[in-house]
């Protein structure tokens, strides 16, 4: 409860100290009479209570001044008040001439406590009288100044302080500022009036050299906050910050932009996106790094999430996010650490995926339809592929397809040319190595199959691998797992192997060259690639597609018959890519029209090449003339005994033995077929049976040219 009243003071010398100090005594005892509290209020300096003498006297109230006095508490209000009220009016004269020596002791008691609590601050106080001599000094006002007291007192301030500059004019305090011995003080200058009477002044000291040092030390942190205001709008990168409640309570331009929302300050996360990578972190802990995300303006961005934490309490996240079309940019900055971004990166350039993968492959003959079929059904599984064929059969093509058709078609296709790499770094190519692996190592290296994860890797001729590297890629194949070149630790990989050879892996078995267990796991799904010459249909297909390829700007129409004539003669050693070649020879010789035999290089229109077969090996034959000859001859020879013995068997009756008649099939199947594979499968035989008869009757297998 609480009740007030309104008073003007008639005191000739207003409420002076003495005054007070009765008032403040009497209060008191009412209060404890009447179980209340009593209280003045006096202009803008606020509510005191009428029993704290000192916080009274500050008033300063003055004869004709309006004050209002309260009282508060359960107890009988009006009574307490009805009997303090005299005390402010002609009464308090009477009771000061009985009580005054009381009220003295009181006054001294409280000014004691006063002068203590001076002395415990820790700015200066210093008083001048009016003739502007010091005759009052805190304990403070020593240190601050070096000097000591007894040299302070008696002097004077211009004598301490020196001339300080004055730094505020205008306000009710004059302030100064002053430098003395390295510190820097500000000085509050006020009258001491004292009842009215100008009694001199007193100078308040503050050394404000460690603030000005905080306050150099905030422009400092608001520069940096600025430059770093800066940095992060001028950064490419789309930045977040949500506090511990989902709120979010920043975000940079580029995030604005990116997900094309410029009023997300202050919306809850939870609102906006309760299942997104933001709000699980937040109630996680746990950070999400490099997480592709799709917005609702269909932005694709790579973001990663982390949570803010304050002394091991989580306050917040903050995301940092990027644009898919410019991480490529900045992947190509990247070091070797990062390849398999980088690669990742330039493979995303292939997301239009042909409607059929194996549109690629050129080719309509029974035998490329044949390989189609079975490339297809292999694609649906997830075994192990090789592709056998010669050089420039398309055999990365099929590989390519394979890769699209499958299960793995989203994840990243990797070429590795087994041929091309040194023996001594292919290891480290294909499974990577660790820091400190050898000399030159200075940061970990992500091998193939570390970038086809998920996908598919395509060993291209793997025929040419040292067993040792064979070794390794057996255990890929077995356990899905690997070691890094100076690691110990194992790599786990989900990884299809597609391989292809144009080998005779078989033969490499035999002669101890290529590991027999890694043949048997690589030769799951044996796709086999014929060679041009044994799909001579296809060959017009083929020149059609090339010239209207490279023919750019020129006017080419086509080829004349007996120019495609000569292409279905020619016995293309190289396959394809030797057509695509000639094809883009002619074209950069020929001006225009149609292709005709006058612009066919000479070595198509004189083909002179032939192959039989001999057990000798496959012989490229770059001999002298004489060796060529010789062959010639032998090869000639086993033709006509191989012809004459066959006529001899229809014409004569005569019964020959079983093996001769083998010997004389085997034979007849190796020249026509022009290999042990192939002998093999016309005779339905296996190819080491054919193998083993050919040596047992002394059968050799000759290349020979004409």
């Amino acid at each position: 409860m609480e009740l007030k009243r309104e008073l003007t003071i008639k005191l000739k010398d207003g409420l002076h100290t003495r005054v007070i100090a009765a008032i403040a005594r009497e209060a008191i005892k009412i209060e404890q009479k009447y179980d209340v509290k009593l209280y003045i209020e006096y202009e803008h300096r606020g509510i005191t209570p009428i029993g704290a003498v000192m916080s009274f006297i500050f008033f300063k109230v003055r004869q004709g001044e309006a004050i209002t006095i309260y009282a508060k508490g359960n107890g009988d209000l009006n009574s307490a008040l009805n009997e303090i009220e005299p005390f402010f009016g002609d009464k308090i004269n009477d009771f000061l001439s009985k009580e005054i020596k009381d009220i003295d002791i009181m006054i001294t008691d409280k000014a004691i406590t006063f002068g203590e609590i001076i002395n415990y601050i820790d700015n200066g106080v210093i008083v001048e009288d009016l003739n502007g001599e010091i005759t009052f000094i805190n304990s403070a006002t020593p240190k601050l100044l070096g000097i000591e007291g007894n040299e302070i007192i008696g002097s004077t301030v211009a004598s301490i302080l020196g001339k300080p500059k004055k730094i505020s004019p205008q306000s009710s305090s004059q302030i100064y500022r002053r430098e003395k011995d390295g510190k820097r003080f500000i000085i509050y200058k006020n009258k001491l009036i004292i009842e009215n009477e100008d009694k001199g002044n007193i100078y308040v000291l503050e050394n404000v050299s460690m603030l000005e040092e905080v306050i150099e030390e905030l422009s400092i942190v608001k520069e940096l906050k600025e430059k770093l205001q800066l940095i992060i709008d001028t950064v490419g990168d789309g930045i977040c910050v949500i506090n511990n409640k989902g709120i979010i309570t920043y975000v940079n331009n580029n995030y604005k932009k990116m997900v094309d929302d410029e009023e997300l300050l202050g919306k809850n996360i939870v609102d906006i996106s309760p299942e997104g990578l933001r709000n699980s972190v937040l109630e996680t802990g746990v950070a999400k790094i490099g997480e592709i995300v799709k917005k609702r303006n269909c932005n694709e961005m790579i973001c990663s999430v982390y949570p803010l934490k304050v002394e091991d309490e989580q306050v917040g996240v903050v995301s940092i996010a990027k644009e898919i079309s410019n991480v490529k940019k900045l992947t190509e900055k990247l070091d070797k650490a990062s390849e398999r971004v980088k690669y990742l990166e330039q493979e995303l350039i292939r997301t239009r995926k042909p409607h059929q993968a194996f549109d690629k492959y050129i080719g309509k003959s029974g035998k490329i339809l044949d390989s189609l079929a079975l490339a297809t059904k292999a694609a649906k599984s997830n075994a192990t592929v090789i592709i056998r064929g010669e050089s420039g059969t398309g055999k990365e093509l099929i590989a390519e397809g394979i890769h699209y058709a499958s299960n793995k078609s989203e994840g990243p296709f990797i070429r590795v040319n087994c041929a091309a790499i040194p023996e001594t770094l292919i290891e480290s190519e294909l499974f990577g190595y660790e820091k400190g692996a050898f000399t030159g190592a200075v940061k970990r290296k992500l091998g193939k199959f570390e970038l086809a994860q998920n996908g598919t890797i395509f060993l291209d001729e793997i025929g040419e691998m040292d067993k040792n590297t064979q070794s390794k890629i057996l255990r890929v194949l077995q356990y899905k797992e690997f070691q890094r070149v100076g690691g110990e630790s194992t790599v786990k990989v989900n990884v299809r192997i597609i391989a292809a050879t144009h080998r005779n892996l078989e033969d490499m078995v035999r002669d101890g060259e290529f590991r027999e267990d890694l043949y048997y796991r690589l030769n799951v799904i044996p796709v086999i690639l014929a060679p041009l010459r044994d799909r001579k249909e296809d060959i017009p297909l083929l020149a059609e597609h090339f010239i209207d390829k490279l023919k750019g700007d020129k006017k080419i129409i086509g080829i004349t018959n007996d120019a495609m004539n000569k292409f279905m003669e020619y016995t293309w050693r190289g396959n394809v890519r030797e057509l695509e070649n000639v094809i883009e020879r002619i074209i950069a010789l020929c001006e225009e029209g149609v292709i005709g035999l006058d612009d066919l290089p000479m070595h198509i229109l004189d083909d002179k090449e032939y192959v039989t077969y001999s057990r000798k090996s496959e012989l490229n034959i770059e001999g002298n003339q004489n060796e060529e000859k010789g062959i010639l001859e032998e090869s000639q020879k086993v033709e006509k005994i191989c012809g004459d013995e066959i006529e001899n068997i229809i014409k004569n009756d005569k019964l020959l033995t079983m093996k001769e008649y083998e010997k004389i099939i085997i034979e007849k199947a190796l020249i026509e077929n022009g290999s042990y594979n192939k002998a093999a499968k016309a005779l339905g035989l296996t190819h080491r049976t054919v193998s083993v008869k050919a040596k047992q009757y002394g059968i050799e297998k000759i290349i020979t040219w004409k």
